[in-house]
C-alpha cells in the first residue's frame, strides 16, 4: 500500500483516545486489567504514531474474520466470514497468535504477520561477507517483527587457519555476541527482537559456545540451544573420548579436536542448572522425523528453530501460529458431568488448518507489500539488495512449502476441567490420544485442499514413503495414509505447540501445554481501618494500612462456582483455609512448580509423536533441585523421544552469572576478602552506547562507558547542547582526555558520511552537582557492584534538590537498562505482592500476574 493510500484509509477509520480504549478492554474481559492491556498495547489496529483504530477485541476479531473470508473467497467451498467470526470470536475456539494478529488487514505497517524466521547462506559460507549478511538479514527481518534463528556450526571454529591477516579464526563466540548486540538494537514497538542461536555439539567450539553467557553481559539478546546427537548422548552417558569435526559430520575435516563428551555434557547440565540456559535441541530424532527433510536437497534442509524452539526451519522459511482453545471443548467443566466435545472439536480442527493455509496467502501478500516498498526506497541498489534478495527467498519458500503451525493452549485447564490431574498416567493418556486425533484431522484437512487447491508445489509421496511420522500415520488410520498418498497434501508441515504467553492472558487459560502456574496468590488493597468490618493484614512504613485477599487463576474460579463456593466468602478465608480448598481440586500437585516432573517430560515425549515440528516446554524445578537431577531431566527427555527440551530452576536467574571454569565451589564460612574488588583499569577509548528517555517530562540523554559488555561510567542529563547528535547515533566512544592539570571526558562518534565527531566534555556539559554524584556511580559500577546493587543504591539516595532527584531518577532508568533479563529485583509486586519481580528489557515485570513497570 503506499504511503497516501494508507492515509486515506487512516482518515476513514475512527480514533479512539488510549484510555478509552483501555476501560473498553477491560470490560470486555470481566474487569481484567491484564488482559484488556496486553491486547491494547500489542494487538489493537495502530499506525505508526500510535493511534488506536479498534477498542476492543471484537472489532479485531470483524478484522481477522473480514479478511479471512476474503482469501477463502479464491477457492472453491469457501468458508463465509460469519461463519469463521463464529469460531474466533471472544477468543473462545480458534485463536491467530501475536503477528497474524496485529498484522491481518494493518496496512498501516509494512510488517509480516510470520511469527518466525530461520536464516543461513546457501553454502555454508564461513567468511566474513557470509557472516555480515546474516547479520543485515536478521535486523531487516526483526524490524519487521519477526523472532529469528540462526545456526552457528558453519563457523570456522578458533585456531584454525584462515586465508587474511589474522592468519587463525576467531571462532563462534564473536559472532554469538555480533547477533545478540544486533538483535538488542532492532526494536518492535516497543520490545526487542528475539534470537535462537544454535550449534551443533560435534563442532569443535560447542564447548565455548556453552560457556559464552556464563560471563556478565555477554550474549544477552539472544536464546541459545545447542542441537545433541544420538552419538554423543550415548558416549556422555557412558563415558570415553569423542572426537569434534569441522566441517561438522564431514568424512574429510579440515580441523578436528578430542574431548571428554561426558565433561562437556556437564558443562551443559550445569549451566542449565545455573541459568537456564543452554537449551538442549535432540538433533538426531528431530531430523529423523522432520518431514520436510524428505526435500532437504530442494532446499528444507532444517538448520535450527525458531527463538521459543518449537518451528525447526530451512534457511529462509518462515511461520505462522494458531491455537485452539482446548478448555472450550470441554462441556460441563469441573463437574462429575464433565465431557469432551470431540464432534466439534474435530470439525474446528479441520477449519483451523484451512485458516492457517489462508495465513500463507495473507502473508505472501504482505511479502510482496514488503518487496514493492524495498524496490522503490531511494537507496541504491547494492545498498538494498540484500534485504531484496532475502524476501525474495523467504517468499519462494513460502510458495514451495506452504508451512502451517497449528498449536493449542490451555491444556492445563482442559484435564482439570476434565477432572484429570496434570503429570499423571491418566493425563498423559487422555493428551497422548487427544493429539493424535489433532493430527489426523489436520492432516485430512490438508488433503482436502490439496484436492481444491493444488498440493504444495513439491510434493512427492514417495520422497516421504520412509518417514517415521508418516509411518505412524499408515499404522494408526490406514485409510487416512492411503488418501495422503493418493490426494497429497497442501501443506508441507502443519502442527506445533508454541509459548502462547500473551494468548493465554487473552483466552485467560494456561498457556501452551504447560500446567497453571499458580492457583492462588495474594495482593493487596489499602483500607480505612476504622471502617465497619475492616481487617487490617498489613501497615507499611508511613502507617497506612492495608487488606490481603487472594487472587484466582480464571478457571479456578470456574471450579469454585461449579462446585457451589461462593466466591467472595472464598476471597475472605485464610490461607490454610484456601489451601484445604485446593488440595480437593484437579489443581493439586498440578502447578508449574510441583508437578511431577518425570511425568511431565514423558507427556511431552508422547505428545511430541504427534506433532511435525515440535513443543516449546519448560521443565520448572525447584531451586534445590541438584545438578544431577537436572541431567536426568534432560536424559528422560531425549530417552522419551522428546525433539528438544529447557529447564528453570527457580530463582536460577537472581543474579550476574560469573565464569565457572575452574572456579572454586562457594564456602560459607570463607572469610571475604574485600582487596579483591580491584577496578579494571580504564582504556583510554571505552565503547558508549548512548541512551535517549524521557524523564520527568524533560528530553534526557546518557553516554555510558562500557567494558567487558558491562557499565563502567555514566554521564548523563538533559539533552539540550547535545541536541547536534543525530537519533540514529546509538554507539561511539569515550575518550579521556588528560591535560597537566586536569582531565575530560569526549564523545566521539561516526557520521553518516563515515566521518568522526567529536563532542568535547561531556564531564563539563552537564550541571555541576550531576557529575560529583556520576564520579561516585562509577566508582561502584567500576568496582564491579551487581547492576541490581547499583540501581537500588541510587534509589535510595536521599537527595532534597528537586532537580538531583530527577537526576538520581535518569540514572536508575539507564542502569536498568543493562541489567539482564531474567535477574530478579528484591521487591514485592505492587498487584499481587509476591516476590515474582524480574527484569525484563530495562523494566520490572512480575513472573506471576504480568505486571509490567518500566522506569
Amino acid at each position: 500500500m503506499s504511503e497516501g493510500l494508507a492515509l486515506k484509509t487512516q482518515d476513514k477509520l475512527k480514533k479512539y483516545a488510549q484510555e478509552d480504549v483501555l476501560k473498553a478492554a477491560i470490560d470486555y474481559f470481566k474487569g481484567d486489567t491484564l488482559a484488556g492491556e496486553v491486547w491494547m498495547k500489542k494487538y489493537a489496529l495502530k499506525d505508526a504514531m500510535g493511534n488506536l483504530y479498534e477498542k476492543t477485541p471484537d472489532e479485531m476479531h470483524h478484522r481477522l474474520a473480514r479478511e479471512f473470508a476474503r482469501i477463502e473467497a479464491k477457492y472453491p467451498n469457501p468458508v463465509s466470514e460469519q461463519e469463521i467470526y463464529d469460531v474466533i470470536k471472544d477468543f473462545k475456539y480458534i485463536v491467530p497468535q501475536g503477528s497474524p494478529m496485529a498484522g491481518i488487514g494493518n496496512d498501516f505497517q509494512y510488517v509480516s504477520i510470520s511469527n518466525c524466521f530461520v536464516i543461513g547462506n546457501d553454502r555454508d559460507e564461513d567468511s566474513y561477507g557470509g557472516i555480515l549478511k546474516l547479520d543485515q538479514e536478521l535486523v531487516q527481518l526483526m524490524k519487521r517483527r519477526a523472532g529469528v534463528g540462526v545456526d552457528l556450526s558453519f563457523v570456522r571454529p578458533s585456531g584454525s587457519p584462515v586465508q587474511n591477516s589474522a592468519l587463525t579464526a576467531t571462532g563462534v563466540v564473536p559472532f554469538m555476541e555480533r547477533f545478540s548486540n544486533s538483535t538488542r538494537e532492532v526494536a518492535q514497538g516497543g520490545r526487542r527482537g528475539a534470537l535462537m542461536e544454535s550449534i551443533a555439539i560435534d563442532h569443535p567450539d560447542s564447548e565455548a559456545f556453552i560457556d559464552a553467557k556464563t560471563t556478565a553481559g555477554k550474549v544477552t539478546g539472544a536464546n541459545v540451544s545447542v542441537k545433541i546427537s544420538d552419538d554423543f548422548m550415548k558416549s556422555a552417558l557412558t563415558g570415553g573420548d569423542y572426537t569434534l569435526t569441522y566441517p561438522v559430520k564431514s568424512a574429510q575435516p579440515t580441523f578436528t579436536k578430542t574431548v571428554d563428551a561426558k565433561k562437556i555434557w556437564g558443562k551443559v547440565v550445569h549451566n542449565a542448572w545455573a541459568s537456564a540456559e543452554p537449551g538442549v535441541l535432540f538433533w538426531d530424532t528431530l531430523i529423523k522425523e522432520s518431514i520436510p527433510d524428505c526435500y532437504a536437497d530442494l532446499g528444507f534442509e532444517t538448520v535450527s528453530t525458531n527463538p521459543c524452539g518449537e518451528i525447526p526451519l530451512c534457511p529462509n522459511d518462515s511461520c505462522r501460529l494458531l491455537a485452539i482453545n482446548l478448555y472450550s471443548y470441554v462441556n460441563n467443566p469441573f463437574t462429575d458431568e464433565a465431557t469432551f466435545d470431540y464432534e466439534l472439536f474435530d470439525k474446528h480442527v479441520v477449519l483451523a488448518q484451512r485458516l492457517m493455509d489462508d495465513l500463507i496467502d495473507l502473508e505472501l501478500e504482505k511479502v510482496d507489500k514488503i518487496i514493492n516498498k524495498i524496490k522503490n526506497d531511494p537507496e541504491s541498489d547494492h545498498v538494498k539488495n540484500t534485504e531484496l534478495n532475502l524476501w525474495m527467498q523467504i517468499r519462494e519458500k513460502c510458495q514451495q512449502g506452504r508451512r502451517t503451525g497449528l498449536g493449542i493452549t490451555a491444556e492445563g485447564d482442559m484435564l482439570a476441567a476434565m477432572g484429570i490431574c496434570y503429570g499423571t498416567d491418566e493425563a498423559n493418556d487422555f493428551s497422548d490420544k487427544l493429539h493424535m486425533r489433532l493430527k489426523h484431522n489436520a492432516f485430512l484437512s490438508s488433503s482436502i485442499m490439496a484436492e481444491e487447491r493444488g498440493a504444495f508445489p513439491i510434493w512427492d509421496a514417495k520422497r516421504e514413503e520412509n518417514n517415521p511420522f508418516m509411518l505412524r500415520i499408515k499404522e494408526e488410520n490406514p485409510a487416512l495414509y492411503e488418501r495422503l498418498v493418493e490426494k497429497g497434501r497442501r501443506n508441507i508441515a502443519l502442527l506445533t505447540i508454541a509459548p502462547t504467553g500473551s494468548v493465554s492472558i487473552l483466552t485467560q487459560t494456561t498457556s501452551g501445554i504447560e500446567p497453571a502456574f499458580m492457583v492462588s496468590y495474594m495482593r493487596r488493597r489499602k483500607i480505612n481501618p476504622d471502617d465497619t468490618d475492616a481487617r487490617v493484614d498489613f501497615v507499611d512504613e508511613v502507617g497506612d494500612s492495608w487488606q490481603e485477599y487472594p487472587v484466582f487463576h480464571h478457571k479456578f474460579e470456574t471450579y469454585l462456582i461449579a462446585k457451589g463456593y461462593d466466591l467472595e466468602e472464598v476471597r475472605k478465608m485464610d490461607q490454610d483455609q484456601i489451601a484445604s480448598i485446593i488440595a480437593k481440586s484437579p489443581y493439586h500437585k498440578a502447578t508449574s512448580n510441583d508437578v511431577d516432573w518425570v511425568k511431565k517430560v514423558e507427556m511431552q515425549g508422547r505428545v511430541q509423536k504427534h506433532i511435525d515440528h515440535s513443543i516449546s516446554v519448560t521443565v520448572n524445578l525447584p531451586n534445590d533441585i541438584t545438578e544431577e537431577m537436572v541431567g536426568k531431566v534432560y536424559q528422560t527427555a531425549w530417552e522419551s523421544g522428546c525433539k528438544g527440551v529447557t529447564v528453570y530452576r527457580d530463582g536460577s536467574r537472581s543474579g550476574v552469572l560469573v565464569s565457572t571454569s575452574e572456579k572454586e565451589e562457594k564456602d560459607d564460612n570463607k572469610t571475604i576478602n574485600f582487596d579483591d574488588h580491584h577496578a579494571p583499569e580504564r582504556p583510554e577509548k571505552l565503547e558508549a552506547e548512548v541512551v535517549r528517555f524521557q524523564n520527568n517530562l524533560e528530553e534526557w540523554i546518557a553516554f555510558v562507558g562500557m567494558l567487558d559488555g558491562r557499565p563502567y561510567e555514566i554521564f548523563t542529563g538533559r539533552r539540550d547542547g547535545f541536541n547536534g547528535i543525530p537519533n540514529d547515533v546509538k554507539k561511539g566512544f569515550i575518550k579521556k582526555v588528560k591535560s597537566d592539570d586536569s582531565s575530560r571526558y569526549d564523545f566521539q562518534y561516526e557520521d553518516r558520511g563515515g566521518y568522526n565527531v567529536t563532542v568535547e566534555g561531556l564531564s563539563r556539559s552537564f550541571d555541576k552537582e550531576y557529575w560529583n554524584y556520576a564520579k561516585m556511580i562509577s566508582g561502584v559500577l567500576r568496582h564491579g557492584m551487581p547492576l541490581l546493587h547499583v540501581v537500588d543504591l541510587v534509589g535510595s539516595l536521599n537527595l532534597s534538590d528537586d532537580t538531583l532527584n530527577t537526576w538520581k531518577n535518569g540514572v536508575t532508568r539507564v542502569v536498568k537498562k543493562f541489567v539482564p533479563d531474567g535477574t530478579k529485583s528484591n521487591n514485592e509486586c505492587p498487584e499481587c505482592n509476591q516476590k515474582s519481580v524480574q527484569f525484563q528489557e530495562g523494566c520490572l515485570t512480575c513472573t506471576n500476574c504480568g505486571h509490567s513497570k518500566c522506569g
